[in-house]
């Protein structure tokens, strides 16, 4: 073989073997939507248990506690570290290299929604590789701890309800997404038939309900800005109680916790059809 076809060979061969490399890390980070399945199937079984009259933080870190305690929980915590990394990075890249032929608007549009998804995996991961390592953490506490820290200042009191109006965007955008189906652009070769309608139905609920549960949280977190008040803006744990709270709290609890196990269902799910 002369000197041209052997280069052409290794090239071929460095082709391949990228090809292979690339096709393992895209599993990993599947993974990650496994993770976030499992996340939010626990929080919306916590939140159930609270609508029932039961106790619980039912936010990430009760639900990942609640996981690190079940039998096989630090493989389960391991394994959705690595996951929720992986994922991460896979967005992180998307950064850089997946808006490619995208131009402007749309560019730009698409990488800032890659660069968020990367952020919140990689602060859910952090989380879980911290209570695999023994550790443990309440969100409840940090977030009042924090939200208390920004409201001493007039800038911060303004950052604070400048993130509780973004978290009800967010939770806008996941309802609309929901009730329109959209979530099913990034959804690939769904099987046809009952079990693709099937589908279909817990992401549109699951998308609906987390959405819902994001509104909460962020006017909570908007009331808590206005009214100098810290201890009202405990995260998602304390939106869901603050929900329960309410006229027909109960119910309305029971059906956004059913949601929110549907929507971990979904992402399970997710992790096979998405589009990478």
């Amino acid at each position: 073989m002369g000197t041209s076809g052997k280069g052409a060979a290794e090239g071929a061969s460095d082709a391949a073997e990228e090809a292979v490399n690339s096709k393992q890390f895209e599993l990993v980070a599947r993974a990650g939507y496994v993770a976030a399945g499992i996340l939010h199937f626990l929080i919306g079984l916590i939140a159930l248990g609270l609508a029932n009259g039961g106790s619980g933080s039912a936010d990430q870190s009760g639900a990942i506690g609640q996981l690190a305690a079940s039998p096989g929980g630090t493989f389960l915590l391991w394994f959705c570290f690595i996951g929720c990394v992986a994922l991460a990075l896979f967005n992180l890249g998307d950064v850089f290299f997946g808006s490619r032929g995208l131009r402007g608007k749309d560019k730009l549009t698409a990488r800032l929604k890659s660069g968020g998804q990367a952020v919140v995996y990689a602060a859910i991961g952090v989380t879980f590789g911290r209570f695999a390592l023994g550790g443990s953490s309440d969100s409840s506490s940090s977030t009042s701890s924090l939200s208390a820290s920004l409201m001493g200042s007039p800038a911060g009191k303004v950052l604070l309800i400048a993130i509780g109006v973004g978290i009800l965007v967010v939770g806008g955008y996941f309802i609309v997404s929901g009730a329109t189906r959209r979530f099913r652009e990034k959804i690939s070769h769904l099987p046809a038939g009952a079990l693709g309608s099937a589908v279909m139905m817990l992401g549109t609920v699951g998308y609906i309900a987390k959405g819902f549960a994001l509104g909460v949280l962020g006017v909570l977190v908007v009331v808590a800005s206005v009214t100098n008040n810290p201890e009202q803006s405990t995260g998602l744990d304390g939106a869901l109680k603050a929900l329960r709270d309410q006229p027909f709290g109960v119910w309305l609890l029971g059906a956004v916790a059913l949601g929110l196990m549907a929507y971990g269902v979904f992402m399970v799910v997710r992790s096979k059809y998405q589009r990478m």
